[in-house]
């Protein structure tokens, strides 16, 4: 189905429903039966499938949505995998990135991308393993990573060790130190008064103002940030601070910035703040720890931007000074 005739939402009838449901199905997500469209079972189905995917669940079928079913799809052996652009994506990236982290090879968070970190930690394995050094995953690479019994690891394998030794040996100094904001149009006030703070304590902040998550996050990249934060208004009533997390990986640092951003940011807009692991475009493409900020369904009033705003860079100041919190120690 093209993406063309997003979103699908309930209602909606036709042959990207029946395609939908299908998918949904196949995933162990049941909504067969539904015959008349776009149901609530179909509804229910896809609110289960975008909980489980770390998506926020609005029960509509969007861009973010179709592309995750697209990739729960694949498994590792259903077809090639090598780096390319536009990058592969997929639950068999994902299984392949877990193998290699399992093994010590250190194929960056596994985030179903297969990028650079990617490749050059399956040529390492290939080397290791005898086999032709080609960073292309076939039949070959899957028999090597069969026999030598290769298991998913948790947050303590290669990628989550990697992250916290870079956070605990980065300097606490504040000057210096590279920040990315992104919003996109909406929250633009508040993202330059956090900069304007940050600013006078000797930080370099990029403001990113872009409708597009996977645009931010590619700025934020090339700014070479090492944190970002994005504001964003919720799409739904929940307020929440949402940080990296797939299976075999929670990005540390990402979770610490949410649960400060929570206890900072919750009382200035009268509300508590969720404190959530995700998987949405921003958090997964930004190489960084990040953490996107949904502060409420509308823009807060001018005196209470200010108040977050100084709540946000508050909470940004104190990652700096710890980013894994006080009690941490080096891994």
């Amino acid at each position: 189905m093209a993406t063309e005739g997003l979103p699908l939402r309930e209602g909606v009838h036709g042959v990207a429903v029946r395609d939908l449901q299908h998918r949904l199905t196949a995933l162990g997500f049941e909504c067969a039966g539904e015959t008349a469209g776009f149901g609530a079972r179909t509804r229910a189905a896809v609110e289960a499938f975008q909980r489980h995917r770390g998506l926020v669940d609005d029960g509509v079928c969007g861009t973010d949505t179709w592309s995750a079913l697209v990739e729960a799809g694949y498994r590792l052996g259903d077809r090639l995998l090598y780096l390319r652009a536009p990058m592969l994506r997929g639950d068999d990236v994902v299984d392949l990135q877990l193998h290699l982290d399992s093994l010590g090879f250190d194929a960056g968070r596994p985030d179903g991308i297969f990028g650079p970190d990617t490749e050059r930690a399956l040529r390492d394995f290939q080397r290791n393993a005898g086999l032709s050094v080609d960073g292309v995953c076939g039949p070959d690479v899957l028999a090597a990573l069969r026999r030598l019994g290769a298991a998913t690891t948790g947050p303590s394998g290669v990628a989550g060790v990697r992250e916290r030794n870079r956070l605990l040996s980065a300097s606490r100094a504040h000057r210096g130190r590279r920040i990315a904001i992104g919003q996109d149009g909406q929250l633009g006030g508040i993202a330059r008064a956090v900069e304007r703070a940050l600013a006078a304590d000797g930080v370099e902040v990029r403001c990113l103002a872009d409708a597009d998550p996977s645009g931010q996050a590619g700025a934020a990249n090339d700014f070479d940030a090492e944190l970002f934060v994005g504001l964003a208004l919720s799409p739904d009533t929940t307020r929440r601070a949402a940080y990296y997390a797939a299976p075999g990986f929670e990005s540390a640092g990402g979770r610490h910035l949410a649960e400060l951003l929570a206890e900072r940011v919750g009382p200035v807009v009268e509300s508590s703040f969720a404190v959530v692991g995700m998987r949405v475009p921003v958090l997964r493409e930004t190489r960084m720890p990040a953490v996107l900020c949904h502060l409420g369904p509308t823009v807060p009033p001018a005196q209470c931007s200010t108040d977050v705003a100084e709540a946000v860079a508050h909470a940004l100041l104190c990652w700096l000074d710890e980013p894994l919190g006080e009690d941490s120690q080096p891994t």
